[in-house]
């Protein structure tokens, strides 16, 4: 790990032989800098001595920083409605509504291959890994993300089930969305049609467990982990009765 690393380097003592009365002095170098940095740096040494080390004494007591709650501003339907008149490529309008309307990560949209894509049922079952904390399950696109990305496809001769859906690394995706920015005043980046995506479904009434289903993220509670139905047919039927629209007020 990189921070682990920088105490080798860094470090006035042996990190082998450290106390914990080092780890205090050592963890002062980063009392100025912001409390995500402080976090960091901690998070990686409880890592390294308590689970490597086999030494928690080493790095106990030592509290998390209180980090600060920055609330969340997502764009409105009308931002999102302005900033899709001005895309004008197919590539562009179809991975704007999937974002939008999947709430699927940035590289879980642009790792999609066709046959990840369920057209008829509107369905994603992206291949993207699992982790801790993050999770693969289905997803769904809405009618506007269907028509777009049809339209997408039948530029596309032959497709290759196996082919990338979309073609294009995260940099060109974002020099693109930052020049329609310029020109809209309103900023987008797939992140925050993410949480536009949660926001707004949540408003249409849609329980956390399924937005946090729906998202790719594990769930939180014992009810959402044991006892909620995540089937294919459900999620669908939850997805549908939402509603959920972006180019139509």
């Amino acid at each position: 790990m990189v921070e682990i690393r920088k105490l080798f380097k860094h470090a006035s003592f042996n990190p082998f032989e450290a106390s914990r009365e080092n780890i205090r002095e050592y963890l002062k170098r980063f009392g100025s800098m912001s409390p995500y940095t402080y976090a960091n740096v901690l998070k990686s040494l409880r890592i390294f001595y308590r689970d490597f080390l086999n030494r928690p004494e080493a790095v106990s007591g030592f509290r998390f920083p209180n980090r600060p709650f920055n609330p969340v501003r997502v764009p409105t339907r009308k931002d999102l409605q302005s900033f899709y008149k001005r895309l004008d490529k197919p590539l562009h309008k179809a991975l704007f509504l999937l974002y939008a309307t999947t709430g699927l990560r940035q590289h879980e949209v642009l790792s999609l291959r066709l046959r990840d894509i369920d057209l008829e049922k509107r369905m994603i079952i992206p291949n993207g890994g699992t982790s801790r904390t993050k999770r693969t399950w289905i997803t769904f696109f809405n009618e506007e993300a269907e028509k777009a990305l049809k339209e997408y496809l039948a530029s596309f001769k032959g497709l290759d089930k196996d082919a990338k859906l979309f073609p294009v690394g995260s940099f060109c995706l974002r020099k693109a969305f930052m020049k329609f920015e310029r020109e809209t005043g309103v900023r987008i980046r797939p992140q925050i049609l993410r949480e536009w995506f949660s926001t707004e479904m949540a408003r249409l009434g849609v329980p956390d467990r399924y937005v946090d289903a729906f998202s790719g993220r594990v769930p939180r509670s014992v009810l959402a982990r044991h006892y909620t139905d995540y089937s294919p047919e459900r999620l669908k039927e939850i997805y549908d009765k939402a509603g959920l629209k972006i180019l139509e007020d």
